[in-house]
């Protein structure tokens, strides 16, 4: 009985642990960003890396297009310029009378801010690291 009641109490307990590792690290992957023109997924963790001094070109850069659209990063991995998945997040500000619409890739970001369609902000307004991984045909 004893021995019974004791794996019960350890299954639990090792139940728990993995959830709460889950929710710590930013909960399961979720469908996050595009990197030219496809969808990629990731774990959200709980990374803040600013005021930590690391130059800027050592993060990669997301585009946060607004309420409802889907960020937009410029880098993935196995490009040559990838930074390990530290992330820098830059706002879209849409021009007036310009109806946001669903970027996916970094050129045409760039097209738009040269057309006067958009402009991107200055400054990152969050620093982090998350990994990432394209999502399969299909999902």
């Amino acid at each position: 009985m004893f021995r019974r009641l004791a794996a019960a109490a350890t299954a639990g307990a090792l139940l728990i642990s993995v959830a709460a590792s889950t929710v710590a690290a930013g909960g399961p992957p979720s469908l996050s960003f595009y990197v030219d023109d496809v969808r990629y997924r990731t774990v959200g963790t709980p990374t803040d890396f600013s005021g930590t001094g690391a130059p800027s070109f050592t993060y990669d850069k997301i585009y946060a297009l607004g309420t409802g659209l889907i960020n937009v990063a410029e880098t993935k991995p196995g490009d040559t310029d990838f930074n390990g998945g530290r992330w820098a997040v830059y706002p879209i500000t849409w021009a007036p009378g310009v109806t946001p619409v669903q970027l996916t890739n970094d050129h045409d970001i760039l097209a738009w801010e040269e057309a006067g369609l958009l402009s991107i902000a200055d400054s990152p307004i969050k620093l982090f690291f998350c990994s990432v991984s394209p999502v399969p045909p299909g999902h």
